[in-house]
């Protein structure tokens, strides 16, 4: 699994978090999007990789830039976050 986020430019309110989480889910088959209009950012929980070019044909199109990526490695914690 792997955890994508991005810094984006323009996200001002929760519809354009809307809009940003809307866009990503329509290009790919992600397992969890976020976006957060306060912190500029969204977090994608994907199985496979999405190169910067995708996401950025995917959401620039909505009116939001696609400021930075980063990409790493995502292993979801055990119950109450304990692990083994």
């Amino acid at each position: 699994m792997l955890k994508i986020t991005l810094k984006i430019d323009g996200v001002m309110c929760g519809m354009c978090e809307s809009h940003v989480n809307d866009a990503v889910r329509k290009a790919f088959p992600v397992k969890k999007v976020t976006s957060s209009h306060s912190k500029g950012e969204t977090m994608i929980l994907a199985e496979t990789d999405i190169s910067k070019q995708q996401l950025r044909t995917a959401i620039e199109p909505t009116g939001y830039r696609v400021l930075a990526v980063n990409k790493e490695n995502y292993k979801k914690k055990g119950l109450f976050g304990f692990r083994k």
